[in-house]
């Protein structure tokens, strides 16, 4: 069931490393002294002498520090996007390391000038669609928290004229050693947190190419279910007026002609209906893909396939679905980041604040010197304040996102199953639509064709029989758009992230 976790070992390193750290820094550094002007307002303390020229070496290892943890984390976000492509198995995502253009991508128009078919309208909407483009650049977001979170702090710098102390100038440069420690240890925490960023943009680009795929077969259904409405719309006119002359001539009662009358003025309304679904199905296709203007006269591929897709590929399905979840692995991502914040918590609980300060005395009457250099140390002990609530904070973050962690393996399991019941089902009825019902309505309409012929049933009998006819193609059509969804549902399920059809869902409710 993916990644095993265990919460203890990784906060156990934490402890480890807090214990050699804190030994490090109390049983070999300096004496403490009182705390610095950083941490209170306490005496200044003179000047150590001697210490002058004696941090070169303290100062060039900082400097290597700095260079190594400034070079370590880049602020671009080119290699994100291309774990993301990878991880959302996406054949191209635009370049949003660029600066932003209000302009289409330059593709767009190319892929727009032929008719266009499921796969490139997701071509379409992976370089056009805005709201994807701003997540992906959303990336810079967490991937700059990485960044300051591996930051050395700032020194200090003080500088003050005619201070307490019997000299002309006090220059005074602090800086907490503590943090150069901990900066290395807040970065990684924080890594987990792009972890989690780079999971979270590739499930949205897997749903985008759902929701793009469902919207593109909803337009192909909604433009043959006009097609359908419009064909019954004459037939019923033809009723009304074959109703209209036999009343005429007096062989059908004025009710029969009311009522073909009435028919015909509903099936208007049904058609006005199937005219609005085809332009609001359209309309939320151009918002998937980003399109506007001149952009828009774009035409399908074609209707929906009549034939249904025999999957061969369905065993082990539950297993591979939960080991391809990118919400498992955000699940996992979050309680890495919240044991590493535990960790950090404990680590800097356990350790004082080091406060190294560097000063010089200038002009000092009594000494006779003119310049004097020392050194200090401060440190604050962590007697009271030991980061005790943090600490829990994230311990019960942690077991929080365990939970979940657990609950969603379970759910990935049932909806692979409801995935895979889903398109059996649909695919069947695809079938059975195909070779049995629509044949079958087809040999009664040619039935009735023939009685009629013999003059054995009416003029109505006949479009009656067309209209049921036309009302089982419309069912039909649902039902292999019903199947379209449902494969493209069942690749995004095993491509990593879960998605739902909302319309399909509405269908079933009765929305329709």
């Amino acid at each position: 069931m993916g990644t095993e976790y265990r919460s203890p070992q990784v906060l156990g390193q934490f402890d480890a490393g807090a214990s050699r750290l804190a030994a490090l820094l109390v049983g070999h550094g300096p004496r403490p002294a009182p705390s610095s002007r950083l941490a209170s307002r306490a005496p200044r303390r003179r000047p150590l002498p001697g210490l002058a020229g004696h941090g070169t070496e303290r100062r060039h290892l900082a400097l290597v520090l700095v260079a190594m943890l400034s070079g370590c984390i880049s602020t671009g976000i080119r290699d994100d996007l291309t774990l993301v492509r990878e991880l959302a198995h996406a054949s191209e995502l635009p370049d949003v390391a660029r600066p932003v253009d209000d302009e289409p991508h330059d593709d767009v128009a190319a892929i727009l000038a032929r008719p266009i078919d499921a796969d490139a309208a997701v071509r379409v909407a992976m370089l056009n669609n805005r709201e994807l483009r701003a997540s992906l650049r959303e990336l810079g977001i967490a991937r700059a928290r990485v960044l300051g979170a591996g930051l050395l702090p700032n020194p200090l710098f003080d500088v003050e004229l005619n201070p307490e102390r019997q000299t002309g100038v006090e220059v005074r440069v602090e800086w907490d050693i503590a943090g150069l420690l901990l900066a290395p240890i807040r970065a990684d925490a924080a890594s987990a947190d792009l972890d989690v960023a780079r999971y979270e943009v590739a499930g949205l680009v897997i749903e985008t190419g759902f929701e793009v795929r469902s919207a593109y077969f909803e337009v192909q259904a909604a433009d043959e279910m006009l097609a359908v409405a419009e064909r019954a719309l004459d037939a019923c006119a033809a009723a009304r007026d074959a109703a209209r002359a036999l009343a005429s001539a007096g062989n059908v009662p004025a009710m029969d002609l009311a009522a073909r009358e009435a028919a015909y003025e509903e099936e208007r309304v049904h058609v006005a209906e199937a005219e609005l679904h085809a332009l609001v199905a359209r309309e939320l296709l151009q918002r998937r893909l980003g399109l506007h203007g001149e952009e828009t006269a774009w035409t399908t591929a074609g209707p929906l396939p009549v034939e249904a897709v025999e999957r061969t590929d369905l065993d082990g399905l539950e297993r591979r679905a939960v080991d391809a979840s990118l919400e498992l692995r955000v699940l996992q991502s979050r309680m890495v980041a919240a044991a590493r914040r535990a960790g950090l918590a404990r680590l800097e609980g356990m350790l004082p604040e080091v406060l190294v300060d560097v000063h010089a005395l200038i002009g000092d009457p009594v000494a006779g010197d003119s310049f004097a250099v020392g050194g200090g140390i401060g440190v604050r002990l962590p007697i009271f304040d030991r980061g005790d609530g943090l600490v829990a904070e994230h311990e019960h973050a942690l077991d929080a996102a365990f939970e979940r962690y657990l609950g969603l393996a379970v759910d990935v399991r049932s909806e692979a199953r409801e995935a895979r019941a889903r398109v059996e089902s649909s695919g069947a009825r695809v079938r059975h639509y195909g070779s049995v019902v629509l044949p079958a309505r087809q040999r009664v309409l040619d039935e009735v064709l023939l009685q009629y012929d013999a003059m054995q049933v009416s003029v109505f009998d006949l479009l009656d029989a067309v209209r049921e006819r036309q009302r089982t193609e419309r069912d039909a059509i649902e039902t292999r758009r019903e199947h379209r969804v449902s494969l493209a549902r069942l690749d995004a399920l095993l491509a990593g992230h879960r998605v739902h059809d909302e319309s399909g869902a509405s269908r079933m409710s009765g929305g329709e």
